[in-house]
């Protein structure tokens, strides 16, 4: 294509090139045996051609230039979507690969199961080191302390404090107050996650008690590892960065929360799980549900 549109613009330019010449000629001959008026009258419709022609020019270059660009452009996208799709390749290689040796292994597998209450948000406390918010609904629909909320997308948002007949408090995930017993999900490596005022770093979570040689990647995501008050597999966040603690036997994660905290208007809460165990052949072994039960305190787990 591209050579086609060089073709076209030369055969352009040499017309408009030669018409060009042929006026410069016919002027200054003209000029001499004929009155320059009559002379101007005759040639401008030939001025005219001479112009559009060296405008299709100018607009074919202008084409040529940016359909360069736009080929370059749709080569780099094709080269993205292409390690996406090797990405996409490998990971579902993985996920056979792992399918393939639970069978081998005859290791269960847990699938989770939940029933929730859909509320909305109708306060908040925040200070550097507390983080609560309060709901529209309670004890009418089912929800009681120490109930997990979560988001639409079972991102963690915190747990259920004190509720009334209409209303409950959240005490969130970014509360110093809180720890959520928490999985790299990629490693496997375990440890507490807590909020609270980290210098420099108010908005993040840290994920604490980390083997001394954990290898720890950034965009690793953690999720719950799972309790009588969280579900397994619920997501807490990702890493963004990580370090040795000051005592240099443990290692430690800052995590970005999953849960846009600050922004949510509307939360869900868990009022009753089941964890189904199933064998490698895909039937249902044993099942066991678990619904949180009342208490003062809120434990930390």
């Amino acid at each position: 294509m591209r050579k086609l549109f060089n073709t076209k613009v030369i055969i352009i330019l040499v017309v408009a090139a030669l018409i060009t010449a042929g006026l410069t000629i016919a002027s200054g001959v003209g000029m001499q045996t004929i009155p320059g008026t009559v002379m101007q009258v005759i040639m401008a419709p030939v001025k005219a051609v001479g112009t559009g022609l060296a405008n299709t020019a100018e607009l074919y270059y202008s084409y040529m230039f940016k359909y360069e660009a736009l080929a370059a452009e749709n080569a780099e996208l094709q080269k993205k979507i292409a390690e996406m799709e090797d990405v996409a390749r490998q990971a579902d290689s993985v996920n056979r690969e792992n399918t393939r040796l639970r069978s081998l292994l005859n290791l269960p597998s847990a699938v989770e199961t939940y029933k929730m209450v859909d509320a909305y948000i109708i306060g908040w406390n925040t200070t550097d080191w507390n983080s609560t918010l309060t709901i529209n609904r309670g004890t009418s629909v089912g929800i009681q302390q120490n109930m997990c909320a979560v988001t639409e997308n079972g991102q963690v948002v915190g747990l259920v404090t004190e509720a009334g007949p209409n209303y409950a408090v959240i005490k969130t995930i970014l509360d110093s107050t809180l720890e959520v017993s928490g999985t790299i999900s990629v490693s496997g490596y375990n440890g507490m996650v807590k909020g609270g005022y980290i210098d420099g770093h108010d908005t993040l979570l840290k994920m604490q008690y980390l083997p001394s040689s954990a290898i720890i990647r950034n965009t690793d995501q953690v999720v719950t590892s799972g309790s009588t008050l969280y579900p397994k597999g619920l997501i807490i966040g990702k890493v963004v960065d990580a370090g040795f603690e000051e005592t240099g036997v443990a290692k430690f994660a800052l995590l970005e929360p999953a849960a846009e905290i600050n922004t949510l208007e509307q939360i869900f809460i868990i009022t009753e799980y089941a964890t189904q165990i199933t064998g490698s052949t895909g039937a249902s072994e044993a099942e066991e549900t678990t619904a949180p039960t009342d208490a003062t305190t809120a434990p930390t787990n």
